[in-house]
């Protein structure tokens, strides 16, 4: 079994990307190792409030940890897509990134009104991702219960961006 700090030591920063400037923190030799994983999967889901009915999570790495978030809470799954990946779209927003801007999609039929959502993400740096999925979930009627992430870069004030939500990270740097 690895300790939440051990699993967060395998979090690297490469300087650069995806552009000059951006310290990138790539979540990849931590969701290589098993244990760790595991580890970071056990400890995000154990901090969700009860009364969550839904992870929504973020594409892309927000997959790698809200699914199995959603199975070990036995909540819906509900995925936040780029455009043009998505058969029947609810909704879409634009918004602004560190390093530029982007979109994401809400699929139909998978988010009831009134229900409690989870948004899960790996990183939260400037708020904007968290930002677009929080309109995305309260235009369609739900709550943003918590915002639960691996790391929150708290230089970049994202936090700022999402007023009133709970937010969890595991290590804020």
């Amino acid at each position: 079994m690895t300790d939440i700090a051990a699993a967060l030591e395998l979090v690297r920063t490469v300087p650069d990307f995806p552009e000059p400037g951006v310290l990138f923190r790539d979540l990849n030799p931590l969701f290589a190792s098993a244990p760790a994983f595991r580890a970071v999967i056990d400890e995000m889901a154990a901090r969700l409030p009860d009364d969550v009915d839904a992870v929504a999570a973020i594409e892309a790495r927000g997959f790698l940890l809200g699914a199995p978030i959603a199975v070990a809470r036995d909540v819906a799954l509900v995925p936040i897509r780029k455009p043009g990946k998505l058969p029947v779209v609810a909704d879409r927003v634009d918004y602004a990134l560190e390093y530029g801007t982007a979109a994401l999609e809400l699929p139909a039929g998978v988010l009831p009104a009134g229900a409690r959502v989870a948004v899960i993400d790996d990183v939260l740096a400037t708020g904007g991702t968290v930002a677009g999925v929080r309109e995305l979930v309260e235009r369609a009627g739900a709550t943003v219960s918590v915002v639960s992430v691996v790391l929150e870069l708290a230089a970049l004030s994202g936090r700022d961006r999402l007023p009133g939500c709970d937010i969890q990270a595991l290590q804020v740097l």
